[in-house]
């Protein structure tokens, strides 16, 4: 007499849950992470540089519906526009936070632009793209220091085409 398997459910996963944040801009704040819903967020594919051009692709994509819009900051005059976006968008009563997307260099335009620090309403790194050898800690640790100094949330992700290539390599 043979004993019937009973069919056994796999173990639920764990729920793995980051604290939250909260990412401001003036009176407004949207949370991410943690038990806050999920958020759309949304990236210009504007020259960071046309400030005007930037600040109305950030509205169109906040009337859309993005509660959050990232920007890239690479250039040292992409960081001299920050502040002159935030304040286009201010004076459109778009009160959406922005995102500083930063590549490289973060760690210099944080630094040589607080104006561009201050604007920004959160901050994301790559660790793969933060630097190489022994300065990469060093730049990671400004990035930080700066998101400290301004009290600005930060995101780390990564994504296949800007992972770190000595890890990639091993």
């Amino acid at each position: 007499m043979s004993i019937p398997c009973l069919p056994i459910a796999p173990a639920a996963p764990l729920a793995r849950r980051s604290a939250q944040a909260r990412v401001a801009w003036g009176a407004n704040v949207v949370t991410v992470g943690g038990d806050a819903p999920v958020r759309v967020q949304s990236m210009t594919n504007t020259d960071t540089v046309d400030a005007i051009g930037t600040a109305i692709q950030v509205k169109e994509l906040a009337i859309a519906g993005s509660e959050l819009v990232r920007i890239t900051v690479n250039t040292p005059e992409a960081a001299q526009q920050v502040p002159y976006i935030r304040e286009q968008l201010d004076r459109m009563g778009i009160a959406v936070p922005l995102i500083g997307d930063f590549h490289y260099n973060g760690h210099r335009l944080l630094t040589e632009f607080p104006d561009c620090a201050q604007a920004l309403s959160k901050y994301r790194i790559n660790p793969g793209n933060v630097g190489k050898g022994d300065k990469k800690d060093r730049q990671f640790a400004q990035m930080i220091e700066a998101a400290l100094k301004w009290d600005k949330p930060v995101r780390i992700g990564v994504n296949w085409g800007s992972l770190d290539q000595e890890l990639l390599a091993q």
